[in-house]
């Protein structure tokens, strides 16, 4: 399977979508320039660990490929890697080179879990 059809069946299989029973923490960001809105729901141990990870959103293919292949790999992560993650991390996951403008549009997801992860942690007093 080369990239793009890996692309293609996070777009059209999505893992880890839908929603969590009482998450830990949510967000929700949106592109303006381009209409992408991802939200995420998680469910973090006392240890910082992500048990579940879940996302629902409308978008364009990159975006809700990239919320899928995050969800998916964050599950079972600590909230640490998750605020360390950055576009290289994302680009690294999606397997492909992304133009600066589709850049945002992969980017959308972390996004909404770095804000989940800061609203956790606020909520906790950290």
């Amino acid at each position: 399977m080369d990239y793009s059809e890996y692309l293609v069946d996070y777009y059209l299989h999505p893992r880890n979508k839908g929603k969590i029973d009482k998450p830990s923490a949510r967000a929700v960001k949106s592109n303006p320039l381009c209409g992408d809105t991802v939200s995420v729901e998680l469910r973090i141990s006392k240890t910082g660990k992500v048990e579940t990870a879940r996302f629902n959103g409308t978008g364009c293919a990159i975006s809700s490929a990239s919320a899928s292949i995050l969800m998916e790999h964050f599950e079972g992560k600590s909230t640490r890697e998750i605020k360390r993650a950055d576009g290289k991390k994302v680009k690294a996951l999606l397997g492909i080179e992304i133009s600066p403008a589709r850049e945002k549009c992969a980017l959308v997801a972390l996004d909404a879990l770095k804000m989940a992860v800061s609203d956790y942690e606020k909520k906790r007093g950290k």
